[in-house]
């Protein structure tokens, strides 16, 4: 097998040299400040090797990569009737669009698009203050990265809620019908400040370790999730985990991984490591352009696509 501490290296400074770097999210102000040269990645392998090259120990905007995280604390709390109110398919749309809750009687096609993600953090907040949510979100990644630093980036935060009028409307629709249980400006209170959780390449790999170790917490040994429902989410991930892009990205690198529009992707390679890598430009579809071609070599260097193993 290739030496993994040289080809992160390579790979880093290949990125660093290209130019087509794609588009910087431009409709979250405070995402259109990220400088467009940045490059990080980090992989945490099962055994305890955390090798990392370029930024990655800069904090970034994690968005819809933590839609991974909510999914399982929500199946933790209650279990399989989650799907009762979210899909498990791929949706072929943006991941912010209106078109199917209409046809679909307000129930979204899978939980990492917007309009699912909303109803994840609704079925989160029974019993509890957005507050209290938001922090046991909070709580609940620092214990996977056994990092008490990580913490929500407020004026990312406001800016989404200044500027989510799109989220206001998915969360208002699927009200009508019924897939709300709190009000929408409650539920999105949550929903924005979970995708404005800030977290470099390293926090963000050793926070999907569990993910790699079959849902066992590898530094403590302690159960995250069950190993059924960690395939469910893997499984997801495969064929959701890049809105539109999914079907692309299984195809070229064959790994389950989870995009967010700050230009992070996290990684999985079961039984194997927890990847993340950072670069802010995004490709057409959303997802982080450089981000993606590094994973895909990566895989492809180190034969870590599922389909191959």
């Amino acid at each position: 097998m290739p030496d993994l501490e040289k080809v992160l290296p390579e790979l880093a400074a290949e990125m660093a040299a290209r130019s087509d770097r794609g588009e910087v999210a431009s409709y979250i102000p405070q995402l259109r400040k990220v400088d467009p040269l940045k490059f990080g990645i980090a992989v945490v392998t099962n055994d305890g090797l955390i090798l990392t090259a370029g930024d990655a120990d800069e904090a970034f905007s994690i968005q819809s990569v933590s839609k991974v995280f909510t999914l399982t604390q929500a199946l933790g709390e209650v279990g399989d009737r989650l799907w009762k109110r979210v899909g498990r398919e791929p949706s072929g749309d943006p991941f912010n669009s209106i078109v199917q809750l209409e046809h679909e009687h307000g129930i979204p096609r899978n939980p990492f698009i917007n309009a699912g993600a909303i109803v994840i953090s609704d079925v989160m907040l029974a019993g509890h203050q957005p507050r209290e949510t938001i922090g046991e979100i909070v709580r609940f990644i620092r214990f996977l990265s056994d990092d008490e630093s990580i913490a929500i980036d407020p004026a990312v935060a406001a800016s989404e809620r200044a500027t989510g009028f799109r989220n206001f409307a998915l969360a208002n629709y699927m009200k009508s019908f019924g897939n709300l249980v709190h009000a929408p400006d409650l539920v999105l209170g949550v929903y924005f400040h979970h995708c404005a959780i800030a977290m470099s390449c390293r926090q963000l790999a050793l926070a999907g370790r569990f993910l790699a170790n079959n849902g066992y917490h590898p530094a403590t040994g302690h159960s995250v999730i069950s190993p059924q429902r960690n395939r469910r989410i893997l499984s997801l991930m495969l064929t959701c985990g890049h809105y539109d892009g999914s079907g692309d990205f299984a195809f070229r690198v064959g790994i389950p991984g989870k995009s967010g529009v700050g230009g992070g992707i996290l990684g999985i390679v079961p039984g194997v490591a927890s990847l993340a890598v950072w670069s802010p430009g995004l490709n057409e579809n959303g997802n982080s352009k450089l981000g993606s071609i590094a994973l895909e070599m990566l895989a492809r260097e180190m034969n870590w696509s599922i389909f191959s193993r």
